[in-house]
């Protein structure tokens, strides 16, 4: 009747407006300098795009379901179907339904492609913050600041039991090290105290570790960053762990693993020759350790988290050549000596140790580390040497492994945007016996 179509009139041209106003205001944000890279355009286009076609969507469908009720010999029935087509209803959600009514304005490769290059350009852009990114999409990890040394020349820190401090998280691997060698060489709570982090860049203000009601700071912080803004006012890098303190005078002595690792190696807590301690860096193998330590770095710890946060094809391809040669070069010289470097365990091992544990759960099936098929059980003499630490005294207290794995997926949202965990992988599932 007259007023019914006075109204879907008038509904109509407020669309056109609606419509015509955001393309406006399209055309003006792209002519302002900053935002005229085309990965912005694109963004704001498919955000424009959707709205208008939503909109162009809802507006003539809901003026044919009208229309439909209007007339008495269309069944209910008939009405349901067309406002389940249109609107996808029936409680089945497809999303903005473009590709069923915007294909009928625009083809459908457009819609397909404009929504790629915006979602890869947010993707990116989130991956840079997560992970810094040099000119060829390649992950680089960043330096530390901090280089202190326990039982050092410049006697800064003297070598005194329960004086230190570590922090520590269990996902991650480079804390990972740092347990590993408190537990071997049985450096006790009394001698270096330990607090275990919790892992949740929610609640955390910077970075993504916080402390627990069960795990406390002796500092009295709620979060790392905190502790780091106390520890070193002013400090602006990155909030990571592992961290070792010195709570005496209240400053960081280290957070960086590999340096912790060796520090920790030598220290004797003021009691010299008390204890049978493990060497793990022994002078007869130093130049073996250290040749060692470099590759398995540069191809397998590092190598895995350059495959994870590649950004660009040929920075994945690279990296994951690179994981592949690592794992066939730790097979080769297994099938051969017990260890890496040679007949006993040494700093090279427990480097290797804690990427090696993770593999399966977490560095191949989402960073897909020198391909999603790749598993330990692959290379025979790698998974042997992999039993024969895990048997080693102290070794399997030092890691919650379904914990470790389920955090890439849980934390790591530009991986994972979905958020789905999958199960967690156990000890058991790797294969390791009991």
């Amino acid at each position: 009747d007259g007023n019914r179509s006075f109204r879907c009139s008038k509904q109509h041209h407020q669309y056109s407006q609606q419509a015509h106003t955001i393309m406006a205001l399209l055309r003006t944000t792209c002519s302002i300098p900053l935002l005229r890279p085309l990965q912005l355009r694109i963004l704001l286009l498919v955000a424009s795009f959707c709205f208008v076609i939503k909109s162009a969507t809802c507006f003539h469908t809901r003026s044919m379901v009208s229309t439909l009720h209007r007339c008495p010999s269309v069944t209910t029935k008939a009405t349901s179907a067309a406002e389940t087509r249109l609107f996808g209803l029936n409680d089945i959600d497809k999303g903005f339904n473009l590709l069923e009514t915007a294909s009928k304005f625009v083809p459908q490769g457009k819609i397909v492609q404009t929504t790629k290059e915006g979602w890869k350009f947010v993707w990116k852009r989130m991956m840079a913050e997560l992970a810094p990114q040099d000119k060829t999409g390649s992950y680089k990890r960043p330096s530390y600041s901090f280089g202190g040394k326990i039982g050092g020349a410049d006697g800064r820190y003297p070598d005194e039991a329960g004086r230190y401090h570590l922090y520590v998280g269990n996902p991650c691997p480079w804390c990972h090290r740092a347990r590993l060698v408190l537990a071997l060489r049985s450096i006790t709570n009394d001698e270096i105290g330990m607090t275990q982090l919790v892992d949740d860049p929610v609640k955390a203000s910077r970075g993504g570790w916080i402390f627990s009601q069960t795990n406390r700071d002796p500092l009295g912080s709620t979060d790392l960053r905190e502790l780091y803004d106390k520890l070193s006012p002013g400090f602006t890098g990155r909030c990571t762990a592992p961290l070792l303190v010195d709570l005496k005078t209240r400053k960081i002595v280290s957070n960086e693993s590999s340096d912790i690792v060796r520090m920790l190696n030598s220290v004797h807590m003021g009691k010299k020759n008390s204890k049978e301690r493990i060497e793990l860096y022994p002078s007869e193998l130093a130049k073996t350790i250290d040749e060692t330590n470099a590759w398995v770095y540069e191809l397998l710890n590092n190598g895995v988290y350059r495959c994870g946060f590649s950004t660009s094809q040929g920075a994945y391809d690279r990296a994951s050549a690179d994981v592949r040669q690592g794992l066939q070069k730790c097979e080769e010289i297994l099938s051969k000596q017990p260890f890496l470097c040679g007949d006993r365990f040494t700093e090279s091992d427990l480097m290797l140790l804690p990427t090696v544990l993770r593999f399966d759960g977490a560095y191949s099936p989402l960073f897909k580390a020198g391909g999603v098929h790749v598993r330990l059980r692959d290379y025979p003499a790698l998974f042997a040497w992999l039993q024969r630490c895990w048997d080693m005294d102290g070794v399997r207290d030092t890691i919650d492994l379904a914990d470790a794995t389920s955090s890439y997926y849980r934390q790591l949202f530009p991986l994972n945007a979905g958020g789905i965990i999958p199960t967690p992988i156990t000890p058991e599932d790797i294969g390791l016996s009991s």
